[in-house]
This record gives structure tokens, C-alpha cells and sequence, in this order.
């Protein structure tokens, strides 16, 4: 990545006048129980723990503490010294965990009452960098344009290098009606992008319906405390109004950054009825779960296709993955963002807190989602020159490996209609523009709609789409949520 390889190349040139000028204006024998403990913790490293070689690389710690405390440029507490170990400690494990100062933790918590103003976008830390994950559809940075693998590298004019992932998602929080400006940096894009955005109280849009013929479709955008509840009042409304009219049923999961476990077990139990939806396994069996279905499909069985793409995270992948390994649903789009993973949050006695990997997802054949993410039954593309957004979790720094699920992938479906098999794999010459708010623009959602016939036994019906013969939405009448419920949740930071 072009980006970051600038970043290493100027940061070992400073780093090498730093070694010089260090040689030749110290005094060596300050230093030899440094280098004494140093070599003493690099014989320990080729060892397994113990508690004595544990007591080795402490006291290379120590030594180190003394050293940058005695003879750093400027004064340093041992609190900011030991807090920076500590965010180093837990951060470089996997682009998930972090650690937290307590006044960090405040805000965080503070933050998740909603009494805050956001710009609706959920990023991680890739690198050294703030990247985005998924801009959520209806906020601020949706409107403003922002897309899935943008790098927010300045905000109102400040660098972000160098802050941990919570210092920067708080530089883009604020006051409600506040403006920030935000420097993106864009694959391909020629020059860095400022897009200007005012801070909200967020209210998403999390489940929007609308029916195209005799096709429900059901576009969830998150998975929030009533993600499940609001799906289930779209498809009554539905139901209700168009009673026997609808023959199949599409679950839009693009751009879904996921949100909370439960929410994504209760919105597969709606459509499969029984059997396994997911599973979690980590290193102690009070983190291994398993969650069944209870036998409610609310559509009676009728057929599904899902929407998948890069910006498909977490919970959306297990909605994605039980349905798909429960020969539920066809899954039509790209592959899924890779997710695969849980944090707990762990407060400590300071006052600060950890928020710490501690189990992956399975499907309920085996697999896990982590750094694979979900394949798509008929791969489609939005436009010719669509990427799948260019990176996935398997793409992040110090990435969580993928390991004890079942090695192969889904076995390719043969129950498939004829013309399910003949969907072009991205659009023709001169398709407009992609809009998700416009139907005509959508190519991924024509073909999904075509999937949903031909599995319903209807005819090939003509595209583009027209408008939707009636459209409907369920908002969220509370504020957007930052950091979650202490347990089983897998958002990372939201601006």
C-alpha cells in the first residue's frame, strides 16, 4: 500500500539519525544493564514462558522505563509511559482490541447514551490509519460520499497519525450541527478528497422496506437493540398489505456494518426454522456458545436472495452465512468484509477499560467468517470497474488468523434455476451511475430481483427496475450508538 510504505520509508530515515546521534553523544556505560536485559529477554523469547524468563523481559521494561524517563528530551510521566505501553500491549494483537484510559472510557460510555453528534461511518484501524468500514446509509457521511476503504487522515486540519483508534474516532465527534472538515485519502482517487460534514444525532434508518412486483425487499442497515423487531413490523406491513401478491423475498446486508449478536441470531431465526444459526469458540469454554433457531420462518418458506458486498460485516455475515449454509437463501454480490471475531469489553480498577477479542464465529457447517469473510452463490459486481472496495479484514495489520473451522467453502449450489446461471457478472456498457436510493442505478439489486423470480418460477422480468410499486421505513427513534453493551458485540469505532 502505497500510503503506508511512504510513512515506513520516512520513519526509519528519522529512526536511523536517531541511533546516530544516540551513539555518538551518550555515554555506553550508562547503558550496559539495558543491553544486559535486552540480551537477557532475547534469550527468553526463543523459550516458552516461565516465571523467571517472565521476570527477565519485566526487568527489560523497567530498564526501559528508567531509560526514557531519565533521559528523554522532555519530562514524561510514568503514567503516560506506562498508558502507551499498554495501548501498544493490547492494540497491536488484532485491529479489534484496544486499551483504554479512563478518561477515554468515560466518553466512550458517555457517548453511547447518544447525547452526541456523529458523522454515521464505521472505521477501524488498519496500519496506523483510520479506515473506513462502511459509511451507514442516511447519515452524514453517506450523504457526503464517503465510501467503503476511504483513509481519514486529517480531521479539520490535523493529522491523525499516531492516535489510537478511540482518539480518533473522538476528534470527529461533537456537538450536534457542528461542521468537520475530513481530508480521504481514496484508492485510485489522484489527489486527497476534504468532504465538510455537520455532526447529528444519528437516527439510522434501520430497516427499510419496499416491493417490487411480487419480490419483498427488506434492506436491513444495522444491527442495533431493535433491528429484529423493526424487521419483523416491515414484513407484517408488507404482508398485510399485499397479503398473497409476494412470491420471494430479498435481505439487502450491503454496506451493513453489523452491531449486535443477538439481533443477528434473532433476524436468522425469522427465516430459517430450526438447525444451528452460529457458533463462537476461544480459548476458555465460558466463551464457547451456540445459538439454534426456534422455528418461526415468518415468510412460510418463501425463496430469499441476499445482498452481500465488502461492506458486509460481522453480525450481516452471520445472517449471511446461516442462511446460506441452511440452503435458505441465494446469496448474490461480492464477497463479505471477513469479520469474524468477538470483543468483550473488560473494565478495569483505574477506571479504564480493555475491549479484547476472545472468540470467532462459525456458521453452522464449521467455517469460520474470520479474515475469509462469505462468498456470494452468484457473483455480481456493481459496476465494471467494482473492486469489492479493495480490501477486507484479511488485508488489516497484526489480522486475526482463521483457524479451527472446516477448511473447504459451501459447495457450489446445483438446485439452481437455468437462468440463475447465466446472470452477467457486472453491468452492461453505460450504466449510470450507482445510487443506492435509486433502484433504476442498482445493478446488484436488478439481478437479485431476477434470482428471486427465476427461484419463485416466475419469468425473466425486464431491467432496470422502475420505482418500487410501494416503499416503506422503519426508523430508529433513539440516537446511534457508539461502543457497545459490554459483551458479545462487534463494532469497532463509529464517527
Amino acid at each position: 500500500m502505497k500510503l503506508r510504505t511512504g510513512l515506513i520509508l520516512g520513519s526509519s530515515f528519522l529512526a536511523g539519525l536517531g541511533v546516530a546521534s544516540f551513539i555518538g553523544l551518550s555515554d555506553p556505560s550508562r547503558y550496559q544493564s539495558l543491553i544486559g536485559a535486552s540480551a537477557l529477554a532475547r534469550d527468553a523469547s526463543q523459550k516458552s514462558d516461565s516465571p523467571e524468563e517472565t521476570l527477565k523481559l519485566l526487568n527489560l521494561f523497567g530498564s526501559v522505563l528508567d531509560l526514557v524517563k531519565n533521559d528523554y528530551v522532555e519530562p514524561v510521566t510514568d503514567k503516560k509511559l506506562i498508558e502507551n505501553a499498554l495501548d501498544g500491549l493490547v492494540g497491536n494483537l488484532d485491529p479489534h482490541s484496544s486499551f483504554m484510559t479512563e478518561k477515554q472510557y468515560k466518553e466512550m460510555m458517555t457517548q453511547i447514551s447518544g447525547k452526541f453528534g456523529g458523522l454515521g461511518t464505521k472505521v477501524i484501524y488498519e496500519n496506523g490509519h483510520v479506515r473506513v468500514v462502511s459509511p451507514i446509509e442516511g447519515t452524514p457521511a453517506f450523504r457526503a460520499g464517503m465510501k467503503p476503504g476511504d483513509y481519514i487522515t486529517e480531521v479539520d486540519g490535523k493529522s491523525l497519525n499516531g492516535m489510537s483508534l478511540d482518539q480518533a474516532v473522538m476528534k470527529m465527534r461533537g456537538d450536534p450541527g457542528t461542521k468537520v472538515t475530513l481530508t480521504i485519502i481514496r484508492p485510485k482517487a489522484p489527489k486527497p478528497i476534504k468532504l465538510t460534514l455537520t455532526r447529528e444525532i444519528i437516527h439510522i434508518q434501520v430497516v427499510r422496506s419496499a416491493v417490487y412486483g411480487p419480490v419483498a425487499y427488506l434492506r436491513i442497515s444495522e444491527f442495533d437493540d431493535n433491528t429484529d423487531a423493526e424487521l419483523r413490523k416491515a414484513w407484517s406491513a408488507i404482508a398485510k398489505q399485499h397479503k398473497k401478491a409476494i412470491k420471494a423475498v430479498i435481505i439487502d446486508l450491503r454496506l451493513n456494518p453489523g452491531g449486535k449478536l443477538d439481533q443477528a441470531v434473532a433476524v436468522s431465526g425469522d427465516f430459517i426454522n430450526t438447525g444451528e444459526i452460529v457458533s463462537t469458540r476461544g480459548r476458555h469454554p465460558a466463551d464457547n456458545h451456540r445459538w439454534d433457531a426456534s422455528g418461526k420462518d415468518m415468510t412460510h418458506g418463501l425463496p430469499i436472495v441476499v445482498l452481500i458486498d465488502g461492506g458486509s460485516a460481522s453480525a450481516s455475515e452471520i445472517v449471511a452465512g446461516a442462511l446460506q449454509d441452511h440452503r435458505r437463501a441465494v446469496l448474490v454480490g461480492q464477497k463479505s468484509f471477513g469479520k469474524g471475531s468477538v470483543q468483550s469489553l473488560f473494565p478495569l480498577p483505574d477506571g479504564g477499560a480493555v475491549r479484547l477479542t476472545t472468540a470467532r464465529y462459525y456458521t453452522p457447517s464449521g467455517r469460520s467468517i474470520q479474515a475469509k469473510g462469505i462468498l456470494p452463490d452468484i457473483s455480481v459486481k456493481q459496476s465494471e470497474d467494482d473492486d469489492g472496495y479493495g480490501y477486507h479484514e484479511a488485508d488489516l495489520n497484526h489480522v486475526l488468523s482463521n483457524s479451527g473451522g472446516v477448511s473447504k467453502e459451501v459447495s457450489k449450489r446445483a438446485d439452481l434455476p437455468a437462468i440463475t446461471k447465466s446472470i452477467p457478472d457486472q453491468p452492461p456498457k453505460n450504466w449510470p451511475a450507482f445510487k443506492l436510493e435509486k433502484p433504476a442505478t442498482d445493478f446488484q439489486l436488478q439481478e437479485g430481483v431476477r434470482v428471486a423470480r427465476a427461484l419463485a418460477g416466475l419469468a425473466d422480468d425486464a431491467y432496470p427496475l422502475s420505482n418500487p410499486i410501494s416503499q416503506t421505513a422503519v426508523k430508529k427513534q433513539g440516537e446511534e450508538k457508539g461502543q457497545a453493551s459490554p459483551h458479545k458485540r462487534d463494532h469497532d469505532g463509529k464517527g
